[in-house]
């Protein structure tokens, strides 16, 4: 695989992932490479901890280990240019084509407006109220922030590099930052915008849109290192391909039916319910 020189964009597609998770990592390539346009105006970049792995238009930059917050920091930080960030993770996988009008056009949008973070992505979770601002018929629609709950999340978004910086605090694993997260910026009360351009696991529209051009979708085909159920049809679909991305499904598949983690590992024991109620209750 090849990779095309980073040209003048001021956006950082960046897929953050770790290096446990390495069996992911074609999965996303196959389906990414298959409905993304890549004539939308921003650079690639796909970040491991130690590993190596790029491919076509993406660089591979690297964190060391660390926890998830410092490891994305230290990204940010060193590794990315960029003024803007459209962050993915690697068990996100594409099932609709994409349209780059639509991006490039929210990539302006958002810098003449210094908006500092714009939700890509639909949930039942968000609250929301109309804005006068349509991309493709989408609108982009300002976030109600003491009604919407997953204020801070890791799902597709369009972020403000720096201010996404200061929602990184040191040692933050994933959970803690979402709920943490969420808490901190409910106190601080930002413009937070939203846009419904991806059916996350096929939640609907939340807003009032006009007939937006072309909307796209992916699902979160992992939780807490296992596949789940919706991984079916992308399986389907690479057994059904050449030789290589055949047997590379009918290892998701075994993986999936056996219950295995990303690792090869058995699918750990449940936490007790009582020590985990505790944990939450003083926020750990």
């Amino acid at each position: 695989m090849t990779e095309i020189e980073h040209g003048n964009s001021n956006v950082a597609l960046i897929v953050h992932s770790c290096d446990r998770y390495e069996f992911l990592y074609r999965g996303f390539q196959f389906f990414f490479e298959k409905f993304w346009n890549f004539n939308t105006n921003c650079n690639y970049y796909f970040a491991t901890e130690e590993k190596a792995f790029s491919f076509n238009h993406f660089k591979n930059i690297q964190s060391g280990k660390g926890e998830w917050a410092d490891r994305l920091a230290f990204l940010l930080r060193e590794k990315i240019r960029e003024k803007y960030i459209l962050y993915f993770q690697e068990d996100m996988w594409l099932n609709k084509k994409t349209n780059s009008g639509f991006f490039n056009q929210l990539f302006s949008l958002t810098e003449e407006n210094n908006w500092k973070q714009v939700k890509l992505h639909s949930s039942h979770e968000y609250k929301t109220i109309a804005t006068k601002y349509f991309v493709e018929g989408f609108n982009i629609s300002l976030l109600d922030n003491a009604h919407s709950d997953f204020l801070m999340s890791h799902q597709v978004t369009l972020w403000d590099k720096e201010f996404l910086l200061t929602q990184l605090h040191k040692k933050e694993h994933p959970w803690r930052n979402e709920r943490r997260g969420t808490k901190r910026l409910r106190k601080l009360n930002p413009e937070i915008f939203q846009a419904d351009y991806f059916a996350e696991n096929g939640q609907m529209e939340n807003n009032k849109n006009d007939n937006p051009v072309l909307r796209s979708g992916y699902h979160t085909i992992s939780m807490n290192g296992v596949l789940q159920d919706n991984v079916i049809p992308y399986i389907q679909e690479l057994e059904k391909s050449d030789n290589a991305n055949k047997e590379y499904g009918e290892k998701l598949e075994y993986h999936y039916k056996n219950k295995l983690t990303h690792d090869g590992l058995p699918k750990p024991m449940k936490v007790d319910i009582f020590k985990r109620t505790k944990n939450w209750l003083q926020g750990k």
